[in-house]
C-alpha cells in the first residue's frame, strides 16, 4: 500500500492512498489525524483499510505533492556502499583513512540531516548551497520508522550534498549536508508488513539540463554493506523518537569528480516498488 500527504483543490493538506493513477483521500479521525499518526499505528496498513474514504482523486488534479513527513526527524547514513567509500576518499587525503575505516568498522556513520522544515516534496525545489562550488544529489532507500523504531515502510530520499565543504574538512559535514531545503522525500511512502529483498529494491538517478539526460546510474540496495536493521538498531542506541523517524540509508551512486549540480537541473530518483521523486535544483 502507498500513502501519501497532498493539497486538494480547497488547499487543504489531506492524507490519501495512492492507487495507479488517483488519489484516494481518507477521512482522519480523533486517533490518526496525521500521517505520522497512521504511521505509529500498531498496523498502518491495517489502520488505513480502516480509514473512511472520499472520492478518487486523479493525481493530475492534486493541486500539490507534499512531502510525507509531519513532525518526525530525518536522519541520514554514510559510507554503506563501496561507491560511496570510494567517492568519500576522492574527496580529500585528509578525509581518505577516515572514511575507510568507518567502511569497515561495527558502528556506522550517522548524522542528523534534517528537521521536517528543510524537506521538500515531489515537485518541489531543493537547493544548492551559495557558498559551495561541487554539489551532489544522493539518491538513498529511506526507511520509515514508528515511534518505537520499527521500519514501517520505504520512500525515496534526496540527501543533498555539498562535496567540497565537506571534502576540506570532515568536521564540515553538517554544513555541507543539513541547510534550508537539504533533503526531499516521497512522493510517497510504501507500507510493508514485510520488506522485500534487497535485491529487489533498485535505485535510479537521472540528471536533466536543459532538457537533456546528463547523468544516467542505478544500483540496488544488495550493494549495501550493511543491513537495514543494523542501521536502525545503532540509531536507536540512546535515542528515542516520539514521532517516529525516517533514515536515509545510504548512496551507492555518487557522479564523477567533474560534475556538480546548477540551478534548473531536474533530479529524478526512481526505486522499484515506491514511485519516483523529482525536484527542480535552485539556488539562493
Amino acid at each position: 500500500m502507498k500513502v501519501t500527504k497532498f493539497l486538494d483543490h480547497t488547499d487543504t493538506v489531506r492524507i490519501g492512498r495512492v492507487e495507479s493513477d488517483k488519489i484516494i483521500p481518507l477521512k482522519t479521525t480523533s486517533s490518526i489525524r496525521t500521517l505520522a499518526d497512521l504511521l505509529a499505528a500498531e498496523d498502518p496498513i491495517a489502520a488505513a483499510e480502516a480509514l473512511d474514504q472520499d472520492a478518487p482523486v486523479p493525481i493530475n488534479e492534486a493541486t500539490r505533492w507534499l512531502a510525507p513527513i509531519d513532525d518526525q526527524e530525518v536522519w541520514a547514513a554514510g559510507v554503506t556502499y563501496k561507491r560511496s567509500q570510494t567517492a568519500r576518499m576522492e574527496e580529500s587525503e585528509a578525509a581518505a583513512s577516515c572514511y575507510d575505516r568507518v567502511y569497515q568498522a561495527d558502528r556506522p556513520e550517522i548524522f542528523f540531516k534534517a528537521t521536517p522544515n528543510r524537506v521538500r516534496g515531489h515537485k518541489e525545489s531543493l537547493r544548492i548551497r551559495k557558498d559551495a562550488t561541487w554539489n551532489v544529489p544522493e539518491p538513498e532507500v529511506t526507511l520509515v520508522l514508528s515511534p518505537s523504531l520499527r521500519i514501517v515502510g520505504l520512500t525515496v530520499g534526496n540527501d543533498m550534498s555539498s562535496r567540497d565543504i565537506e571534502g576540506e574538512n570532515p568536521l564540515y559535514l553538517p554544513q555541507a549536508k543539513c541547510y534550508d531545503q537539504c533533503a526531499g522525500l516521497g512522493p510517497v511512502i510504501r507500507l510493508y508488513s514485510q520488506l522485500p529483498p534487497v535485491a529487489e529494491i533498485a535505485v535510479d538517478l537521472k540528471i536533466e539540463r536543459t532538457g537533456e539526460v546528463v547523468f544516467d546510474q542505478q544500483t540496488s540496495a544488495a550493494q549495501m554493506a550493511r543491513t537495514f536493521d543494523d542501521l536502525v538498531h545503532w540509531l536507536g542506541r540512546d535515542n528515542h523518537f516520539p514521532n517516529g523517524a525516517f533514515l536515509m540509508t545510504g548512496t551507492g551512486i555518487v557522479p564523477s569528480n567533474d560534475f556538480t549540480l546548477l540551478p534548473d537541473d531536474m533530479v529524478h530518483i526512481s526505486i522499484s516498488g515506491i514511485g519516483t521523486l523529482s525536484n527542480r535544483i535552485v539556488q539562493g
